[in-house]
């Protein structure tokens, strides 16, 4: 893991199921590990999620109702963004380098350091459109 973050069994659980790939809530993914026959409890799922997080384990993206959604994605690792249906939740990871080097000019030109940013493009995907 790329964060200091200790390996319990709880932690361990909530990896495994996030592997599923898809953007879910704390609280559907808390189904999931019940489901699976875990006694996990929310709340630890809840502060596991955020401590992935923080430390890029799981991308973590906020929906129009203020809801946060998380993800274990194949690149953890490397900084990127997302193409994400609003109704079913896929996505992909999506690399756009022009603008990377854009956001970097942009806050220079403003005199800001250090930035860091989130990209997420939202839609509906072909599955649920439906050919609409």
């Amino acid at each position: 893991m790329s964060g200091e973050l200790r390996m319990t069994k709880q932690r361990a659980a909530v990896l495994a199921a996030l592997e599923a790939g898809e953007f879910r809530s704390a609280q559907a993914w808390h189904d999931l590990l019940r489901h699976e026959g875990s006694s996990i409890g929310l709340a630890t799922v809840y502060r596991t999620l955020q401590s992935l997080a923080e430390v890029g384990e799981v991308d973590a993206v906020v929906t129009e109702s203020g809801e946060t959604l998380y993800r274990r994605c194949a690149q953890h690792t490397e900084h990127h963004h997302h193409l994400r249906c609003r109704e079913c939740g896929a996505a992909l990871d999506v690399d756009v380098p022009e603008f990377e080097a854009w956001a970097s000019q942009f806050a220079a030109r403003h005199g800001f350091t250090d930035i860091d940013h989130t990209v997420e493009i939202t839609g509906v995907c072909a599955e649920c459109s439906g050919g609409r």
